[in-house]
């Protein structure tokens, strides 16, 4: 790749990334929005979270899981127990990062 052809992909990416990003701020007026997309559009955070995060706790290597001695899964209870306990988001990061390092330094998990 010569060095014109990687500066034109880098500001073509840099212009779909700026249009798609303020795709909702550059018209005057709001776009009508159907309420079935406006609903399906509350849930698209949490889902992309779930995707991401999911297959992390439950695979390694692109597989499942073998054995319930892994860290992962008693640092996502953990933290899941702490936050339908407190709601608060600091201390479920807190608690499940102390149960992780707890059992993957302590018992070398």
């Amino acid at each position: 790749m010569s060095l014109w052809e990687a500066i034109l992909g880098i500001v073509g990416m840099a212009l779909i990334t700026m249009v798609t990003r303020a795709f909702f701020m550059i018209p005057e007026k709001e776009i009508p929005m159907p309420d079935w997309l406006r609903d399906g559009l509350r849930y698209a955070p949490l889902a992309a979270l779930a995707a991401v995060i999911v297959p992390e706790i439950v695979m390694t290597q692109g597989e499942l899981i073998g054995t319930w001695k892994d860290a992962r899964l008693f640092a996502t209870a953990t933290a899941t127990g702490y936050f339908f306990w407190k709601r608060g988001i600091l201390g479920t990061i807190v608690s499940g990062t102390v149960v992780m390092l707890a059992l993957r330094i302590g018992l070398g998990w």
